[in-house]
């Protein structure tokens, strides 16, 4: 059993981290993968074991979309053409038996141009497959229109990686009736990441993230907002210890941040150990991508999300906004986010239980590999 990944993240990282960890149940399940990747891999992800094809990388340049660049600024249109040639001879190389394209078609239809002549080449024997979250950015009725004709027209399955008592598909794309025949609940995708144990003797009270508050900033270079209201909220309370971790994508601005936090605050790179801290962690405050909001719930830990919410992003909205019905997180809009808000909510949220982890089926990476290579067979 041979199968083929594509996968493009364009300002965080969590699509590739859930690709993933869809190529490592794959592998797990016997087959031989190919993950294809459109751009770099956060340094953290484990890769270990997988086949990788690079496809020239590309970015966007802000939270807009509009702009996609390669890393050295030529416009992705330029490098279209290369890339979609690259691309088709990986899968015509691998010969796939599964062909699973990650958010497309509900998402990054930009890259379509090196996407379906890849599907107009599958023969009939192919399993061709949709990987999409739980949650989708809203859009219009005829962009949904258009995303639904594209899966009717070139897919066998859609692969929705949440679990239904806790979110569905049309909570977020209204259109969803019109393909409800090819919709696979799968179950929340989760591989964390091993945490490595304790080198020399320590009391678990010394470890790395016990009884902090942990800021993450997710994987991406725009959480900034988030950062410099962590500093400024820690300087509020010197009793508290805080841990802010960064991606390394905002360069030099971690340097002039970790400069700027007070004695009780340590500002640092983003860490592949980051459900370990989480799970010794007193508060987890973050952004609500997929793959940070599994990492807390996975931890049980208390948390606040400040959903990421610029240029009518509405994802990260919809799942805080989820869990805080549910009474699991508190919520914070990045729009009206200050230090003294988030101090504020910091000290409400550390007055109350620690919840626990959640009942939340997070088995969809082995889910998926079975319904994929059912579907093959």
């Amino acid at each position: 059993m041979r199968a083929v990944i594509w996968v493009q993240h364009l300002l965080g990282t969590g699509h590739t981290v859930r690709a993933a960890a869809l190529a490592h149940a794959l592998r797990d399940a016997g087959a031989e993968v190919t993950l294809v990747l459109g751009a770099r891999a956060p340094a953290t992800l484990d890769l270990s074991g997988i086949r990788t094809a690079a496809l020239d990388p590309v970015a966007a340049t802000d939270a807009s979309f509009r702009t996609i660049l390669a890393e050295d600024g030529t416009p992705y249109a330029e490098i279209q053409e290369r890339r979609r040639a690259h691309f088709l001879s990986i899968v015509r190389e691998a010969n796939p038996d599964i062909l699973l394209t990650e958010t497309f078609p509900f998402g990054r239809r930009a890259f379509a141009g090196e996407i379906l002549p890849v599907l107009e080449a599958m023969p009939a024997k192919t399993v061709v497959a949709s990987s999409v979250r739980d949650v989708l950015v809203r859009k219009s009725a005829a962009k949904e229109a258009a995303m639904t004709g594209l899966a009717r027209a070139w897919y066998d399955l859609i692969l929705v990686h949440a679990d239904p008592a806790f979110v569905r598909l049309d909570d977020s794309f209204a259109a969803a009736g019109e393909v409800a025949d090819l919709l696979r609940y799968t179950g929340f995708v989760h591989r964390p990441a091993p945490s490595a144990p304790p080198t020399g003797p320590v009391s678990e009270g010394d470890l790395d993230g016990a009884g902090e508050v942990v800021v993450s900033a997710g994987g991406g270079g725009v959480g900034g907002t988030l950062v410099e209201a962590a500093i400024g909220a820690a300087r509020r309370d010197e009793a508290v210890r805080w841990r802010i971790l960064v991606s390394p994508k905002m360069g030099a601005k971690l340097a002039a941040w970790r400069d700027r936090a007070p004695r009780n605050a340590i500002v640092e790179a983003n860490r592949p150990d980051f459900g370990a801290l989480l799970e010794r962690s007193s508060l987890s405050v973050s952004q609500a991508g997929y793959n940070t909001v599994l990492d807390v719930m996975a931890a049980g830990t208390r948390a606040i999300f400040v959903p990421f919410a610029a240029d009518e992003e509405t994802e990260q909205t919809d799942r805080a906004n989820a869990l805080a019905r549910r009474g699991l997180a508190r919520v914070l809009p990045e729009a009206t986010l200050t230090a003294e808000g988030l101090a504020a909510a910091v000290t409400a949220a550390l007055a109350e239980p620690r919840p626990g982890r959640h009942a939340v089926d997070t088995e969809g990476a082995r889910r998926s590999a079975e319904m994929l290579i059912a579907a093959r067979r």
